[in-house]
C-alpha cells in the first residue's frame, strides 16, 4: 500500500511530463461509492493538464468546473459546520470536485512562482470552499484541502506552523481490571468439551461443563459473558461517562480498562469482540489473559468475518493465531508453544466472503518441549527441519532458488544460503517533492559538490541530537550505516530514477549489498503508452509491446552486473489505480509471466519476482504465472508479521512457489504516544515482523519454510508525503495497522533527519535501526 512513489507522480509521469495490506485493526467503515465512478472527470484532467504544465488547458478546465459546480457547492458549503460523515460523502462531491480543481489552480501558480497571486487563491479556498475534500487513490482516503491550502500559505509566507499535540500528561492511562479472573492461565478446552469434525467446514466445539469453563477463562472472555456487568471497575467508568461513544473510538484508547468494558458491549459479532478485547489484553501486557481471549476466539467462533476499512473481508480467526504466535515468540518468559492451530479459507482471494470455505483446527497452547501424543485431532506433526536434498531448482546461475525434500525454501547466492535483509532507499532532501516536480535523483544528487552522492556517501550520525555536526560526528554514508545494520539488499525500480551503475557496482563491491530491480509494468499507467485517464489496459497489444519493450530495456543494461539480486515485476497492480489489473487479473498475471518468460530466456542467473498487494487474486497468480519463481507482496498487517500469509502462499501454489515481503514497517510517530514511546512502538513492531520472517524461513520447526526475507520500510524519512515538504508533519489523513491507529507517512525512516536544517547529510537513527542491527547481525 504504501510506496516511495508518490500516487500523484505517477499521475504526472503518465500525463505526459501514491498499504494494505489490510488493518486486523480498524473499524467495520468504508465509503459507500465508488470514488472514481462518481468524482468528475474534469478533476483528473486538471491533474494531468497541470502535470504537463498546460496553462491554457488548465484554465478552460477550472473555468469548466467552477461552471458545473459552483452553485451547487457553495449551497454545500454553507450548509457544513465540520466534515460531512463518511456515509454522507457522496452528496458533496461537487464541492469536493470543485475545490479540488480550484486548489490544483493555486498549486500551479506556487509553482510558477507566482507568489502573491497563489496566496490570493489558496486564501478563496479558505473562505470559501473550507470543508471540500480531495481524494487519494493511493491512501484510499480523502485530505482537507484547506489544511493543504493554509500549508502553502505558511510556506510562502514563511509561518512556523504549529503541528497538532496532544496533552499526553493528562491521558487516562489504565489497565483492565478482571473481577472474576480465569482460574486456568492456559485453558485445555478438551476438559470442558469436545470438537467435532476439525479440519472440516462444519468444524465445531461442544461445552459439556459450562460453568467450569467460564471459571478458567475468566470475566471477559466467552463463554464468560455476564459477570462483566458486575464488575465495580465497570459501574465506576459508566457513571464517570467513559464509554461513551463508539467502541471503534477506543481501539487506540489509552484508557485501556474503559476500551475492555466498552468492547465486551459492542455491537460487533463475538469473533470480532473477542479479537479486540484480546488486543487490549496484549497491550496493557496481561498477555495470559490475551491468549486466552485470541484461543476463545479461535475455538468458538473462527468462520467470523470482518470488515477492514477499504470495505475488505478479513478474518479474525486467521489474525488471532497470528498474534498467539507473535506473543509467544516475543515473550519466551512465558514458556508456552502453540501448537496444531490453522484456519484455512478456500476461495478467499476474491474479496467475496460468500463463496468461502472454511476449515478449523483449533490446537492448543501447551507448555515449551512438553512431550505429547498426538491425537486424531491433530493428525499432522512437525516438519523435519534438516536441510538436506534439493528436490526442484529455479535458475542455473549466480543466484537460485531450490526447494529441500522437506518442502523449505531457499534462496542460493553463489553457492551459499542468502535470507533477504533488505532496505526500501528513497533519500529524499527536505522540501523536495515529486508532486511539486522538484525531487532530484539521489544517485546524482552532490550538494556539497565534492563529487559523491549526497546520501549515499556524506551523511553523518547526529549522535547528540542537537541538529549539527560536532567534531566526533565524522562522514559515514548512508551506504555504510547499511551494512552495519545488516542490510544485504535494497529495493527499486528503474524509473523514475535513473539507476547509476557506478554507485550501484559501489554499492555492491565496497559495502556487500545488491539490487532487486523493478520495473512498474504499467501501474500508474507507466510505460504502457496510456494516459493516467485511460490506465494500462493488459489485453491493449500496444500497451503490453511497450511495457515489454521497457522491462527488455531494464534487462539488457543490467543483466551482467554484478549487483543484481533478481528482477521485480509491479507494485502492487492488483489493487488498480492507473491500471485494470484489479478487474482484469488474470490479463495481468499472464502479461507478468510473458515478461518472466521473456527474462529468463536472456538471463539464467537471476530468479524473477512479482510485487502484489497482499494476496488479493493470488489464487489467479498462481493459475497464470507459472514462469514467476517467486510471490512477493507488500504487506501491511501489524505488528506481530503477516499472519497467515506464509501459509496462503504456500497452499494457493501448492507450494510451487516461495514467497518474500517486498515491504513492511510502521511509523515512529503516533498522536497518542510520546515520541519516545511511538519510536520503541516502531521498532516493536519491525522485531515482530521480522521474528514472523524468520521463523517461516527455510529450516525452522515451526514455521511454513517458504520465506526468502523481506524489504522494510524505509530507510530514511520523507517529508513530503504529507504534501508540505518543508514540514515535517504530524498529521495523518488515513487509518492504518500501525501504533496509533494511523499512517503517518512522514515517519517510517528507521532513520530521521531531525529538524530538516541539515538535510541531506544528517542522520537520526531510531531505536529500530539498532535493533536490526542485533536482528541482522
Amino acid at each position: 500500500m504504501i510506496s516511495n512513489v508518490s500516487f500523484r507522480t505517477w499521475a504526472l509521469a503518465a500525463a505526459g511530463v501514491v498499504f494494505l495490506s489490510l488493518s486486523t485493526a480498524m473499524p467495520a467503515v468504508a465509503d459507500d461509492y465508488d470514488t472514481a465512478k462518481v468524482k468528475d472527470p474534469v478533476v483528473d484532467e486538471a491533474w494531468a493538464a497541470s502535470a504537463q504544465r498546460q496553462k491554457e488547458k488548465l484554465d478552460e478546465l477550472v473555468s469548466t468546473c467552477r461552471s458545473k459546480f459552483e452553485k451547487q457547492a457553495k449551497k454545500l458549503q454553507a450548509g457544513l459546520t465540520e466534515f460531512p460523515k463518511v456515509s454522507e460523502r457522496i452528496k458533496y462531491q461537487p464541492l469536493n470536485d470543485l475545490a479540488t480543481c480550484l486548489f490544483i489552480e493555486a498549486e500551479y501558480t506556487m509553482n510558477s512562482g507566482k507568489k502573491d497571486e497563489a496566496i490570493e487563491k489558496f486564501e478563496f479556498i479558505l473562505d470559501n470552499y473550507s470543508w471540500g475534500q480531495a481524494w487519494d487513490a493511493r491512501t484510499g482516503a480523502f485530505w482537507s484541502i484547506a489544511e493543504k491550502s493554509q500549508a502553502s500559505i505558511d510556506v510562502m509566507k514563511g509561518i512556523e506552523r504549529k503541528e497538532e499535540t496532544v496533552d499526553l500528561e493528562n491521558l487516562l492511562r489504565t489497565v483492565p481490571k478482571m473481577h472474576t479472573p480465569g482460574t486456568e492461565k492456559i485453558v485445555d478446552y478438551k476438559k470442558y468439551g469436545e470438537f467435532l469434525n476439525v479440519g472440516k467446514e462444519n468444524y465445531h466445539y461442544r461445552i459439556k461443563d459450562i460453568d467450569g469453563l467460564k471459571a478458567a477463562v475468566g470475566e471477559g472472555i466467552y463463554p464468560n459473558i455476564g459477570a462483566i456487568y458486575q464488575n465495580p471497575g465497570y459501574k465506576k467508568a459508566k457513571k464517570e461517562g467513559r464509554l461513551e461513544g463508539s467502541h471503534w473510538d477506543f481501539v487506540n484508547s489509552t484508557d485501556l480498562e474503559a476500551a475492555y468494558f466498552k468492547w465486551f458491549t459492542a455491537p460487533e459479532p463475538w469473533g470480532v469482540r473477542m479479537f479486540y478485547i484480546g488486543l487490549i489484553f496484549e497491550r496493557a501486557g496481561l498477555y495470559h489473559e490475551a491468549l486466552r481471549a485470541y484461543h476463545a476466539l479461535l475455538v468458538h467462533y473462527p468462520k467470523t468475518i470482518g470488515y477492514t476499512y477499504w470495505d475488505t473481508p478479513w478474518y479474525p480467526a486467521q489474525a488471532a493465531i497470528a498474534k498467539i504466535r507473535h506473543i509467544l515468540r516475543t515473550h519466551p518468559e512465558l514458556n508456552l508453544e502453540a501448537k496444531y492451530m490453522k484456519v484455512e479459507v478456500h476461495k478467499g482471494f476474491d474479496n467475496n466472503p460468500k463463496n468461502d470455505q472454511i476449515l478449523t483446527w483449533p490446537g492448543k497452547i501447551v507448555k515449551r518441549g512438553l512431550v505429547e501424543k498426538v491425537d486424531e485431532l491433530f493428525p499432522w506433526s512437525e516438519k523435519k527441519v534438516e536441510l538436506d536434498t534439493v528436490v526442484e531448482r529455479k535458475g542455473e546461475g549466480k543466484v537460485q532458488v531450490v526447494k529441500y525434500d522437506n518442502g523449505h525454501w531457499q534462496l542460493i547466492v553463489d553457492g551459499k544460503p542468502f535470507l533477504i535483509k533488505g532496505m526500501t532507499y528513497d533519500p529524499t532532501k527536505v522540501g523536495q517533492s515529486p508532486n511539486k516536480g522538484t525531487l532530484e535523483n539521489w544517485m546524482e544528487e552532490d550538494t556539497n559538490g565534492n563529487g559523491l552522492a549526497d546520501g549515499p556517501f556524506d551523511s553523518w550520525i547526529d549522535a547528540n541530537l542537537n541538529n549539527k555536526q560536532d567534531e566526533n560526528e565524522p562522514v559515514v554514508g548512508d551506504f555504510q550505516l547499511m551494512k552495519e545494520m545488516g542490510v544485504n539488499a535494497i529495493r527499486f525500480y528503474h524509473v523514475p530514477t535513473t539507476p547509476h551503475k557506478e554507485v550501484l557496482r559501489r554499492l555492491y563491491e565496497e559495502y556487500g549489498i545488491r539490487v532487486i530491480l523493478g520495473d512498474f509494468l504499467g501501474k500508474y499507467a507507466v510505460g504502457s503508452g496510456a494516459t493516467w485517464l485511460e490506465g494500462t489496459d493488459y489485453e491493449n497489444e500496444d500497451h503490453k509491446a511497450k511495457m515489454m519493450e521497457n522491462v527488455k530495456k531494464m534487462v539488457m543494461e543490467h543483466k551482467d552486473e554484478p549487483y543484481i539480486l533478481m528482477w521485480l515485476l509491479g507494485n502492487e497492480n492488483n489493487y488498480g489505480v492507473a491500471c485494470n489489473a484489479d478487474k482484469k487479473p488474470a490479463a495481468f498475471f499472464k502479461f507478468a509471466d510473458e515478461a518472466a518468460q521473456w527474462i529468463k530466456s536472456v538471463d539464467k542467473d537471476h530468479p524473477v519476482a512479482i510485487a502484489s498487494g497482499d494476496t488479493l487474486y493470488l489464487d489467479i497468480f498462481a493459475e497464470n504465472a507459472p514462469n514467476i519463481d517467486i510471490y512477493a507482496a507488500n504487506v501491511y498487517r501489524g505488528d506481530y508479521g503477516f499472519g497467515s500469509y506464509w501459509e496462503q502462499v504456500y497452499d494457493a501454489t501448492k507450494n510451487s512457489k516461495p514467497a518474500f515481503i517486498t515491504e513492511y514497517g510502521a511509523p515512529a510517530y503516533a498522536g497518542n504516544m510520546t515520541l519516545e514511546e511511538a519510536e520503541q512502538a516502531q521498532a516493536d513492531y519491525h522485531r515482530g515482523n521480522w521474528l514472523d520472517i524468520y521463523d517461516n524461513s527455510a529450516g525452522q520447526p515451526n514455521g511454513v519454510g517458504n520465506a526468502l526475507g523481506g524489504v522494510a520500510f524505509e530507510f530514511l524519512d520523507e517529508w513530503w508525503k504529507n504534501y508540505e515538504p518543508f514540514r515535517h508533519d504530524r498529521k495523518s489523513d488515513t487509518v492504518g495497522p500501525f501504533p496509533g491507529g494511523y499512517y503517518y507517512e512522514e515517519w517510517f525512516g528507521l532513520v530521521g533527519q531531525g529538524n530538516g536544517q541539515n538535510s541531506p547529510f544528517l542522520r537520526q537513527p531510531r531505536k529500530a535501526y539498532y535493533q536490526y542491527k542485533e536482528l541482522w547481525n
